[in-house]
């Protein structure tokens, strides 16, 4: 017995040198190998796959772009094998059900791509059993009939690929059920039919590709697609309106379809916009002249269409344009210089117009004059008149309209010659805007920015982010005089203006320091779109002004919501004693302030950090709901020193208490790495005030009236109620005031490491909040917004 313990134990070592010589790899379960083995056989061992025998480790073979194995423990969870043109073409005897029988026996695929194969026959149904597919690729392949429906049970699929095979019928109406999904690629095959509505639903959708197909009719209403980047219509019967699209769009084809409206304003608002090819459709009326600026364009063909309009030398255009068609249209005038200088790399069309030029084959200028009539004509009904009413009518219509154009004529050149001295006197102006929803600037997959998908507008109440004009904001602010200036400093001048709607607004103007295009601003203004939140003063939509001899932009309006009730500082300390906020209603405040943080934090990646925190900065609704109205928005910090919503109107210059002075190695790695920390101060010093109701604006004030806080919470109760603000003092109970007084000091603390995460904040203000509502002092309204049953909400505008 002695002699086989022995022997046991000094085995042991042994064992374990021998389990370390082991090589760590990710060992493929045998039956997904035979499937692979199956695959190759099935597919007539295509050159592709020439690598592949019974002793291939599939998980650890060397990927290229024509083959790649991906496993993850002991499954194929990814599978391209692309083939080469020309390949031999598969046996008669290939059964396409058989190799997706064979295939479904690797359940754990996440992406398939089957390209270049020679696959042939109905997409199996099977496809349906493996779901966990998120990417499907199976073009250039000679798949045909109708997309099975099995697919929608595809609940992870985010990128369905179908391109170059032969399928035909109705795009399918269930694609809906597939609410991930981004990519909708169909090039290439025999689709006909109407578009589903369904496809309005796809919230996720970022490009939708059916070029070269038989799709007819009205495109749907996918201006609700806030995601969509990419639109390619191209070669089919889609028409005649010009569909309503976002204004996100990167690349937007609607060539040689069934158009035959005009091309709305609306698309010289897609900033973003880099190819834009509507050539050969029937699209009429004036030709946007603006889409030649576009800060992102680089590829425009409108070829082959009836578009009019004049042309102009001083006429801006994007430098990034590398083709330009404008031929086979009805244009006149001069030809944009910008057009004309011949720019390394760019090719400019323009035959077949009537514009002052000897080149490229132009035709008279009365050419385009009179197919223009025709055009505006072509589609009235004409009734059969006699011959000689024939000629009276077109005899007085004739003198009417020569009498009228002779009138006309004068009226223009009166116009136009004080248009001129106008001119003279100063140079005109260009608006441009970004308008922005959810954020991919220029690549189509970026997930650099990520806000959270609860903050949708519908539920905070407001407008769809928009681009105002200047006229607007001039109109709205009486052109800017004295009585509409709310206050100024650094980071712009404020305006109070009221809208056509008869919606008041503020309005921040910002004089750039630095020229920059309105390419500089997209990424920025993307940010601010998404920035609504129930406790941040959310901007409603932006303007830029440039000049025709300068393309940089000069000066950048942003528009926000106006909020009535003043600061919070003004509701706690400088108003009178029966308009101040009661203990409820600071606690319900400064919850507010807190869940605004909370998502400037964590609600959009990366999070936005030091933001200026202040009792003056926080302005409070109708409904007495805080709103954080200085937040540090990452507009061109380089040009402008403090950009923020910045709606306080507090013009006093006050020392600044900020939780960045509070980090005791004063270095930059402390600052990165406690940035949340450092608005937890800053809040802590809010709460300061709300408790003491007097203004707080010095550090050395903080540091005493911390002490004094620390001081009386382990004192008797009436030490805590000798500094709190006696407007309150007789209605707050000890425990919330002293849970409130206590997550206040632990927020000012000296190291950020040490104060609280705004989560913790947000427990202990609740805590506070429901022991308060106990003594039932004071209730909420429906909302959750603190109303007092003494006093009534307050309607009438401060003006600060």
């Amino acid at each position: 017995m002695m002699a086989q313990g022995n022997c046991s134990s000094s085995s042991v070592p042994i064992l374990l040198v021998f389990f370390l010589l082991i090589p760590c790899t990710i060992q493929l379960q045998s039956s997904q190998s035979q499937t692979l083995l199956r695959i190759q056989q099935l597919l007539n061992f295509p050159a592709v796959l020439s690598r592949w025998n019974s002793s291939t480790d599939f998980c650890n073979t060397e990927s290229d772009m024509s083959l790649t194995v991906v496993c993850y423990e002991d499954s194929i969870t990814q599978l391209h094998i692309i083939g080469e043109d020309g390949s031999p073409s598969l046996p008669r005897n290939f059964s396409i059900d058989s190799f997706f029988t064979t295939l479904v026996r690797i359940p754990s695929l996440k992406v398939l791509s089957l390209v270049s194969l020679g696959l042939w026959g109905p997409l199996p149904a099977k496809i349906g059993r493996l779901s966990s597919l998120e990417i499907v690729n199976v073009s250039s392949n000679f798949f045909y009939g109708t997309v099975p429906q099995e697919i929608s049970s595809l609940k992870d699929l985010q990128t369905l690929i179908l391109d170059y095979n032969m399928f035909s019928g109705s795009v399918p109406d269930w694609l809906s059920s597939l609410p991930v999904l981004a990519v909708l690629s169909l090039k290439n095959n025999s689709f006909s039919g109407l578009l589903p509505d369904s496809l309005t639903t796809l919230d996720n959708l970022r490009i939708l590709a059916l070029p070269r197909n038989r799709l007819s009719g009205e495109v749907p209403d996918l201006s609700s697609l806030t995601n969509l980047q990419v639109l390619d219509l191209e070669d089919n019967f889609f028409g005649p309106q010009f569909p309503s699209l976002g204004n996100k769009l990167v690349t937007l084809v609607l060539s040689k379809n069934r158009f035959s409206s005009g091309i709305p304003s609306e698309v010289t608002s897609c900033f973003q916009l880099q190819r834009l090819d509507i050539s050969f459709n029937r699209f009429v009326g004036p030709f946007p002249l603006p889409l030649l600026s576009l800060p992102s364009i680089h590829y425009l063909n409108i070829a082959g269409n009836r578009l009019t309009g004049m042309l102009f030398e001083n006429t801006s255009c994007n430098a990034e344009l590398g083709l330009v068609d404008l031929s086979s249209n009805l244009l006149t005038g001069s030809l944009p210089t910008c057009l004309v200088s011949n720019s390394e790399g760019r090719s400019v069309r323009y035959a077949r117009n009537c514009l002052a030029t000897q080149a490229q084959n132009q035709y008279p200028h009365s050419f385009c004059r009179n197919e223009a009539l025709a055009v505006g004509i072509i589609h009235r009904k004409r009734k059969k008149v006699p011959t000689d009413k024939v000629v009276l009518a077109t005899s007085i219509v004739g003198g009417v309209v020569g009498g009228l154009v002779l009138i006309g004529l004068l009226i223009w050149l009166v116009l136009r010659r004080k248009y001129v001295k106008k001119v003279m006197r100063r140079p005109p102006r260009r608006l441009r805007g970004t308008n922005s929803s959810t954020g991919f600037p220029s690549k189509l997959f970026s997930d650099a920015r990520y806000i959270s998908q609860s903050m949708r507008l519908g539920e905070l109440g407001l407008p769809p982010y928009r681009t105002f004009s200047l006229e607007e904001l001039e109109q709205a602010t009486k052109n800017f005089e004295t009585s509409s200036f709310m206050g100024g400093g650094s980071h712009g001048q404020m305006y109070r203006g009221r809208l056509s709607d008869d919606s008041v607004v503020a309005i921040r103007c910002l004089k750039l320091k630095k020229r920059h295009s309105t390419r500089n601003f997209v990424h920025h203004i993307e940010l601010i779109a998404k920035l609504r939140h129930r406790h941040l003063v959310s901007a409603l939509g932006h303007c830029f002004e440039y000049y025709l001899d300068d393309p940089s932009v000069s000066r950048l309006f942003l528009v926000f919501e106006y909020v009535s009730n003043g600061t919070l500082r003004s509701n706690i300390s400088e108003g009178a004693v029966e308009q101040t906020l009661t203990w409820t209603q600071r606690i319900a405040a400064a919850m507010g302030v807190a869940k605004g943080i909370q998502f400037l934090h964590t609600g959009i990646v990366p999070g936005i950090f030091a933001n200026d925190l202040k009792a003056t900065n926080v302005l409070l609704d109708q409904n007495l709901v805080a709103k954080i109205s200085s937040y540090n928005l990452p507009v061109l910090a380089e040009n402008i020193t403090e950009v923020g919503a910045g709606i306080s109107s507090n013009a006093l210059k006050e020392s600044r208490v900020s939780g960045s002075l509070s980090c005791t190695c004063g270095c930059v790695t402390c600052r990165a790495k406690h940035e949340d920390k450092n608005d937890v101060y800053d809040f802590g010093v809010i709460l300061l005030e709300i408790i003491v109701g007097r203004p707080i604006t010095s550090q050395s004030e903080v540091d005493i009236v911390k002490d004094q806080l620390q001081a009386s919470i382990a004192a008797e109760e009436v030490a805590r109620r000798s500094i709190v603000d006696p407007t309150v003092t007789n209605t707050c109970l000890d425990e919330s005031l002293k849970t409130v007084m206590e997550i206040c000091i632990r927020c000012l603390s000296k190291e950020p490491a040490e104060r609280p995460s705004i989560e913790d904040v947000l427990w202990n203000l609740q805590f506070a909040a429901q022991v308060q509502d106990a003594s039932k002092g004071d209730y909420q309204s429906s909302d959750g917004s603190p109303i007092s049953p003494s006093q009534p909400s307050q309607m009438q505008l401060v003006i600060q």
